[in-house]
């Protein structure tokens, strides 16, 4: 069957050329929150200065900084800290070549030696970096002197790799520092049953208190569990809890309103992680942002108080912050994280550079074609597109290519496309390249840049597991959830796209029998991108010819395991497309990942609010010559989308051509 890929329009002007972004100062976006305000008004909850002012210079860290939490569906998130952010260069190097003399210690059995790390004043920073030299080497341990750390091999480590591989004894010492209550480690098979008592008794000596053994044999195959014991049965055994062990499983949230330049969004979140000692994975927004821009978005961050988070490590690192285009303000306490979708919509502030007429009209019809074209777009919107951000900015594979092999559980294929590289010679496509033609995981990962969180959580775990089906299948694991379905919603965005220009190419542009509606207002933050099943009726034959909708009520599904699909034409489109791409059987359900695409309804068009503009004409003198001067056009143009709307798609539909 052949593709709609060409977008559609919904007005007939002429339109114009410009450029967009060609600073990130020409587009400023600014969140919306649940009652429309902008998240960067001054009169938030509560100024950072405040906090500042109240807190106690000695403010510790929060506690808990050693733990590695779960995210939202179960999946241990072992996101390893930038300890190049948190040591500096130097001593990061230094520590990584102590490092591999200790490896080479206890391989040979010699003596130990130690390395400091220097003195770190703050409780928090201290837990910061005990916690991430234990997650990237597992066989050394911190010492604290007052305030100095210093690092040596751990002799318990020395003496379990004499009963196990380095390997599994790194993945062991891991499942511990973890500590989450309940969950099971399990050794390679053993048949020498003399062996196994040696690691029950070796566990039980050292660690008797936080884990129990037991061996089992499955398959002629006989190998030790271990299990770490919940928190009521550590130690001695207690019924009951205290009202501080009560308070102390109360989390900690602080939001914060984070401005943005130029950055990606998880790729702020995974320094600021680094450098608050969080994972990742504590983190939670109501939207990712534009890269190449000036954001501002609400953001909570779990574990850390506001006081905590204003005197401690923010103030320390507030110009290295800066120096990476973040500032964090509005540093207030919340009693829950954020979610996504918790959005009125977004707020932006555009100037589109260097205006042109299409065609044969002059520059002074520029006034005219900008008035025409705004207004329109201002009364009849836009098609719903997914923008191109929701595709990824890879110059070869996007993620939707990558999305649609997860949909077939092709793991191996899905993790070559998320590392396929482009044509830059940078250092992370320098690392993909590598791995790609060598399967080395371990020299890609020593290539592959600090700051790129995702890919090195791939590469570690295929270090660890293998790039077989189910060694990438753990790599996919590694991530975390939201960033494991975002590549499965870029995929049902990709159809919804396509679905929205089949329908408009071959239906009349008024609702007809078989589309579905959804009734509620416009602005209805709700109605955006999620209507669930009940909320959206299938227009009848009666209803055609009445006139009883509108074009703008018409919604179309993202695929998915519990949506309805229009009854006329454009529902067996979906049939014919899923097949196309052999997902005819798909339940957009992957049970090893823990992914689940419910799917939900998109209004097919939407309407931009609050709309201002202004053109502006510069006449520059010609240099040389007789020539009348020369003029540059600009427009500055402010508008409000709601959530999950695209400002590219809007400028697209005014400009009629790719911004």
């Amino acid at each position: 069957m052949e593709r709609d890929t060409q977008p559609c329009f919904m007005s007939d002007h002429q339109g114009f050329c410009g450029s967009i972004k060609s600073s990130a100062r020409d587009f400023v976006v600014i969140e919306l929150d649940l009652q429309g305000r902008p998240v960067n008004r001054t009169d938030g909850p509560e100024e950072p200065t405040e906090v500042v002012r109240q807190c106690s210079r000695k403010a510790e860290g929060p506690a808990g900084l050693t733990t590695v939490a779960q995210n939202g569906d179960g999946v241990l998130s072992q996101e390893g800290f930038d300890l190049n952010v948190i040591l500096g260069s130097s001593v990061n190097e230094a520590l990584e070549e102590f490092a591999s003399r200790a490896v080479a210690c206890i391989e040979e059995q010699k003596e130990d030696t130690e390395m400091t790390l220097g003195t770190f004043p703050d409780k928090q920073q201290r837990a910061s970096v005990h916690r991430a030299v234990r997650h990237n080497y597992p066989f050394l341990m911190t010492v604290t002197h007052q305030t100095e750390i210093r690092v040596k091999v751990d002799p318990d480590f020395r003496e379990l790799s004499q009963l196990v591989s380095e390997e599994e004894a790194e993945d062991f010492f891991r499942f511990i520092d973890a500590k989450v209550p309940g969950s099971v480690f399990t050794f390679l098979p053993d048949d020498s049953k003399e062996h196994r008592t040696s690691v029950h008794h070796f566990i039980s000596r050292r660690f008797g208190k936080l884990v129990e053994t037991k061996s089992f044999t499955e398959q002629e195959k006989t190998a030790i569990t271990v299990r770490l014991r919940e928190k009521g049965n550590q130690g001695k055994k207690s019924r009951k809890r205290s009202a501080s062990d009560c308070e102390e499983q109360v989390e900690t949230y602080t939001g914060f309103t984070l401005k943005k330049e130029n950055l990606e969004t998880l790729e702020a979140i995974s320094y600021m992680a680094a450098v608050l000692g969080v994972l990742p994975s504590d983190f939670s927004y109501a939207g990712i942002k534009d890269k190449r821009a000036i954001t501002y978005q609400s953001m909570v961050v779990k574990k850390i108080s506001a006081e905590s988070l204003s005197c401690g490590r923010l103030q320390e690192k507030a110009s290295e912050f800066e120096r990476r285009g973040m500032q964090l303000s509005n540093i207030h306490p919340v009693s829950e994280p954020l979610r996504l979708g918790r959005l009125q919509g977004n707020h932006f502030d555009l100037v589109i550079r260097d205006l042109k007429p299409h065609g044969k009209c002059s520059s002074s019809d520029l006034e005219v074609l900008v008035k025409e074209a705004v207004e329109n777009v201002k009364a009849r919107g836009f098609v719903n597109y997914y923008g191109p951000q929701r595709f990824g900015n890879s110059q070869t594979v996007q993620a939707d290519q990558v999305g649609l092999a997860l949909l077939k559980e092709d793991m191996v294929t899905a993790v070559r496309l998320f590392l396929s590289p482009d044509e830059s010679e940078d250092l992370q496509n320098k690392a993909k390249r590598h791995f790609l033609h060598t399967g080395n995981a371990k020299e890609s990962l020593l290539l592959m840049p600090a700051y790129k969180a995702r890919e090195r959580l791939m590469l570690r775990a295929l270090h660890r597991y293998g790039s077989g089906q189910e060694g990438c299948e753990r790599a996919w694991l590694s991530l975390p959830h939201g960033m494991r379905v975002f590549y499965l919603h870029a995929y049902c965005s990709r159809l919804w796209n396509e679905a929205a220009s089949y329908r408009l190419n071959t239906l009349p542009h008024w609702p007809v029998q078989g589309d579905l509606v959804c009734a509620r207002p416009q602005r209805d933050t709700s109605a955006t991108e999620e209507s669930d099943t009940a909320q959206v009726h299938v227009v009848t034959q009666a209803e055609e010819k009445d006139n009883a909708f509108s074009l703008k009520q018409v919604v179309l599904p993202m695929p998915g395991n519990s949506v309805k699909y229009p009854e006329n034409v454009l529902g067996k489109w979906y049939q014919d497309r899923l097949v196309q791409d052999s997902l005819s059987a798909c339940r957009f359900r992957i049970t090893s990942l823990k992914l689940n695409v419910p799917g939900c309804y998109r209004p097919l068009l939407a309407h931009p609010h609050d709309v201002a503009y202004s053109l502006h004409v510069k006449e520059e003198p010609q240099v040389t010559g007789p020539s009348p001067p020369h003029s540059t056009a600009s427009l500055t143009l402010s508008f409000d989308l709601d959530s999950s709307c695209y400002a590219t798609v809007c400028l697209r539909e005014i400009m009629k051509c790719e911004p």
